[in-house]
């Protein structure tokens, strides 16, 4: 296997060799007598070409000439293909989901409004928590579409430290503010009022029952609204996705001429980012947010979705959407034979952390307060600093990859 750069090449996996295409009596001395001796040295072709040979081995220099001058071109076909592979296997898949989600939750809005009642209430909960579940999964993926128009705020404004959003959200609940029930309307207010944490207000915050009756009109056109603009979000994201002149195109087909990736490294600098910053964002954002070094630190109402009781969940979906990533992605081509551990070990370790998640399952507040649900959190968050070790220093060394800035950084 041989290194080019980022590149690598396997010639083992040639079918046809240039050796394979000589006479033995023009094959080079290793192939012929086994290796030189110590100290000898092959004349200029192979150890000796004589007579009508030599056009038959100027033909096998030329051979092998196109063979190593292809070499990196092979190489960077298989980076696309791994980029490739990962926009089909998992980008747009994940993005159909999440559009899906949102179409039911606009769906469960529009009849809570219609219908209210405990019921209906229950299943718009329920859609909200599982479009909260798919946009977890692939909420890592931080550029290309979703980064335009504020898309990525729109969806989730958080964390929402000095609670800006929920005061935005309290005060167009308590004046009933009429353009904020217009889809149009809400798509060019405030990002905090508009995604997630404002429908998770709404469906699951103080004074949310009166959703189940007749008292919660506004409240209900103001959700429904929201998740109108969430559907709307979602599908220009899929569409943009899906397109065949789009990002796809630009992150698969690197080059000079493309302005967003001019070589295959920084295509695959993209993607790795993905894993280190995602990774970042769950540990240092998300679990770090509101679970704190001592019991007495803790901040459980500082957790992304507590009121819906969708932060585990949530913080699940975030790492089984890098652990199915990674699988799609499949690195292993591009690693050496005495590489195959990182791979290993980081399938390992995504393993580990959701069993520690899963096992701490239950609101913030109740993990916080149990003191073996809280150690399977903290273990989990550690699990994720291996994960980090695994990705930023032996994944991308192995790849001759570095990180590059995270838009975390000014959080």
């Amino acid at each position: 296997m041989k290194r080019l750069g980022l590149l690598t090449v396997n010639f083992s996996s040639f079918v046809l060799r240039p050796f394979d295409l000589l006479p033995s009596s023009l094959s080079p001395p290793h192939k012929r007598e086994g290796r030189l001796a110590r100290g000898n040295s092959p004349s200029p072709l192979w150890g000796g070409v004589r007579g009508g040979g030599v056009r038959r081995a100027r033909l096998a220099a030329v051979f092998l000439a196109t063979c190593l001058f292809l070499a990196p071109t092979l190489s960077a076909h298989a980076e696309n293909a791994l980029i490739a592979r990962t926009i089909e296997g998992f980008v747009r898949p994940a993005y159909a989901a999440f559009h899906e989600t949102t179409g039911r939750l606009d769906a469960a809005a529009e009849k809570l409004c219609a219908e209210p009642s405990e019921n209906s209430l229950a299943a718009a909960r329920d859609s909200y928590r599982a479009s909260v579940t798919a946009w977890s999964r692939i909420e890592a993926v931080r550029f290309g579409p979703v980064t335009e128009q504020n898309r990525l705020e729109r969806i989730l404004f958080w964390p929402d430290r000095k609670s800006i959003g929920l005061k935005q959200v309290q005060a167009a609940i308590a004046e009933q503010d009429p353009s904020a029930t217009d889809v149009t309307a809400l798509g060019g207010k405030s990002v905090a009022m508009q995604g997630l944490g404002a429908l998770e207000f709404v469906l699951f915050g103080t004074g949310a029952d009166d959703l189940a009756s007749a008292a919660g009109a506004y409240r209900c056109s103001y959700g429904l609204a929201i998740a109108g603009n969430l559907d709307s979000i979602a599908a220009e994201v899929d569409a943009a996705w899906t397109a065949p002149d789009g990002i796809a195109r630009q992150w698969t087909n690197p080059g000079p001429e493309n302005p967003l990736y001019r070589s295959d490294a920084e295509a695959m600098t993209e993607l790795f980012n993905v894993f280190v910053h995602g990774l970042e964002m769950v540990r240092d954002v998300r679990i770090n947010g509101f679970l704190g070094k001592t019991p007495d630190s803790d901040k459980p109402k500082q957790a992304v979705y507590w009121r819906s009781a969708a932060t585990v969940p949530s913080l699940r979906a975030d790492l089984q959407g890098l652990s199915d990533l990674f699988k799609v992605a499949d690195f292993s081509g591009q690693l050496g034979p005495d590489e195959g551990w990182i791979a290993q070990s980081i399938a390992f370790e995504f393993a580990n952390a959701d069993a520690a998640l899963k096992a701490a399952e239950a609101p913030p507040a109740e993990i916080l307060e149990d003191g073996a649900r809280r150690a399977k959190l903290d273990y989990a968050r550690l699990v994720t600093s291996s994960l980090s070790e695994l990705f930023g220093v032996r994944l991308a060394a192995a790849l001759g990859l570095s990180a590059g800035f995270s838009s975390l950084d000014g959080d």
